[in-house]
């Protein structure tokens, strides 16, 4: 039977206020969410391991990173054609002057959630093409980027609250993170600090549902594709947790040398190669030629770290590896292949353990320091420093071996690796980028809600105004006492002049015929105005520097009095926009 249109609509209204009513269809719906981010990163993994079978020729029980060696035409034709179709894309996009596609951490932080499906498939299928022809770049951007797209998709749809759209999106993308991995927690995290950007117990319940379902979905499907497993490390001491922090200290050093030579990278890849279309094709020329020397540079590196694990290396080629496998992902990034950094500093991370164990060893032989809890704190040190998240990699490391003193020492390196990169640095990779886009986000956290209450929002449109050459008799006896507290002076092509207190206008002795000459003179900030696209931080911070609590509004190009704002009801509109922004993120109304 069919349903009338009317009856429908009806029916989708009482869902959509069910949804915000009641926390437990916040939990349905993000069940849902991680089940859908499962599935698509089921998908994704079992396209890009058919590309490598195909490609490069590897038994399907062999990751590419960990294959001994691979065909030279492959390592070389497959990255540069990869490329090619990845620049084509690029090219295209440039000569339509489309915007780069929004990632979570962006979304959340300044969008309310709102994200592109379109885009965000558009972003998980170059994820593919470039992990596929085997690019130094991780899958986990675009897991997260197509699990977060179709949480927004869906909030966006049932009109969800801002904060609740908020929430989904970290569900989807946690929930990809977690299926990646295997590791539920991990994902939560991942959702809490990188996407949200705040833990909250109203979040708890629909975060934690999505990570599990995502788990438990790609498990069922295709088994997690990027499960750690590491061998048993024997237990720590006091001394030992020193020596991680150490570790932690390294590790922030190696991350923030990566980030900064990351933005040099990029711009000598746009000096050297400045046609979009041809970028990709020479960073795939390059992955060629250090394939060659070590396959371990192709792909995420999941194959190479569990190899690693347990391969006895000098030092001297740990240090040609990580050097060789950081330079590889940032080369990748840097000339247009679509990726992440997070398996590829993980495997770095490992590999910085082992090379700081060896040197541990050397420097102090009776400390007797686990190789094994080096590698899986260098593990989670790095990959804190470059992808942020000290809980995140903590638990990582927690649900790969389920060793609550391994994970103790995870969290203390961490928790140095962090202050280390905050007072250094204070990015992460994501966020970097988009400070070299021009951004000044720092994470998730939702401050759009600035950005998004402009001026033009606040002010009172069309102000009493006079001309500055009017007289201030003339002056007194259009606005008399009473009738407004300032009036805006205007020249004669309508730009702005001044404010003109009506208290004091009216306050000056006038002598029997003396008009008191032009209004214009006792016209105040003559040269402070606000504009239309001024958000209200802006606003307050041009309050406090003019000590006025009236502001004109003009058009930034011509100077046309456009309107005022007074600072008292600007300072009520933040204070009430800040408690709605603090209720959303402790769950309040």
């Amino acid at each position: 039977m069919k349903i009338p249109p009317r009856r429908a609509l009806v029916a989708l209204a009482r869902l959509r206020a069910s949804l915000r009513a009641s926390e437990l269809g916040l939990v349905t719906l993000a069940i849902g969410v991680g089940a859908l981010a499962g599935v698509s990163v089921s998908a994704m993994t079992f396209i890009v391991n058919a590309a490598h079978m195909l490609i490069y020729g590897i038994p399907f029980d062999v990751r590419l990173s960990a294959a001994e060696r691979v065909p030279p035409l492959a390592a070389f034709a497959a990255p540069m054609l990869g490329g090619l179709a990845l620049g084509s894309v690029d090219a295209w996009r440039a000569r339509k002057k489309l915007p780069p596609a929004v990632d979570p951490v962006e979304a959340n932080a300044l969008r309310g959630g709102r994200m592109s499906l379109r885009e965000s498939l558009l972003v998980a299928g170059q994820t593919v093409v470039s992990n596929g022809c085997g690019a130094s770049v991780g899958l986990e951007a675009g897991y997260a980027q197509i699990g977060a797209g179709v949480a927004s998709r869906m909030g966006l749809d049932l009109h969800l609250r801002r904060q609740d759209v908020r929430m989904l999106v970290g569900c989807g993308a946690g929930g990809a993170i977690a299926a990646a991995f295997g590791a539920p927690l991990t994902g939560a995290f991942y959702a809490f600090e990188l996407i949200i950007g705040a833990y909250s117990l109203a979040n708890v319940g629909p975060v934690f549902a999505a990570t599990l379902a995502a788990a438990l979905t790609t498990k069922a499907i295709i088994g997690a594709p990027y499960v750690i497993s590491a061998p048993a490390a024997q237990a720590l001491n006091f001394v030992h947790y020193g020596a991680l922090i150490g570790l932690g200290i390294v590790a922030a050093a190696v991350g923030v040398g990566a980030m900064r030579a990351a933005a040099l990278i990029e711009r000598a890849f746009h000096a050297a190669v400045p046609w979009r279309l041809l970028r990709p094709v020479a960073g795939g020329l390059m992955l060629g030629g250090m394939a060659l020397y070590s396959p371990q540079v192709l792909g995420a590196g999941h194959g190479a770290l569990g190899l690693d694990f347990y391969w006895p290396m000098t030092a001297t080629q740990l240090s040609v590896l990580i050097l060789l496998k950081l330079f590889a992902s940032l080369v990748s990034l840097a000339s247009g292949f679509r990726g992440g950094l997070f398996f590829a500093s993980l495997f770095v991370g490992s590999l910085l353990g082992k090379l700081y164990s060896i040197g541990v060893d050397l420097l102090f032989p009776s400390l007797g320091l686990d190789t094994t809890a080096c590698v899986l704190v260098g593990m989670g040190a790095l990959s804190t420093a470059i992808v942020g998240g000290p809980l995140t990699m903590t638990f990582l490391v927690l649900e790969s071996t389920g060793n609550l003193g391994i994970a103790g020492g995870a969290l203390a390196a961490s928790i140095a690796t962090t202050l280390a990169v905050r007072a250094t640095f204070g990015y992460s990779f994501t966020t970097w980028r988009l400070h070299l886009r021009g951004e000044t986000i720092r994470g998730g956290q939702d401050v759009g809600w600035l950005r998004d209450l402009t001026v033009a929002k606040m002010m009172v449109p069309s102000p009493p105004i006079f001309p500055d050459e009017g007289s201030v008799r003339a002056f007194r006896d259009a606005y008399p006492l009473g009738s407004a507290h300032v009036v805006v002076a205007v020249g004669e092509d309508g730009r702005y002049h001044g404010m003109i207190h009506v208290p004091e206008a009216h306050a000056m002795a006038l002598e029997e015929g003396d008009d008191g000459g032009p209004v214009g003179l006792i016209a105040h900030l003559p040269a402070t105005t606000l504009h239309p696209d001024d958000d209200i931080r802006a606003a307050l911070d041009l309050f406090g520097a003019a000590h006025a609590d009236t502001l004109a509004v003009t058009a930034r190009e011509t100077g046309r009095v456009l309107g005022t704002l007074g600072e008292a009801f600007a300072a009520r509109r933040y204070a009430q926009e800040t408690d709605g922004a603090m209720k959303g993120v402790l769950g309040g109304g």
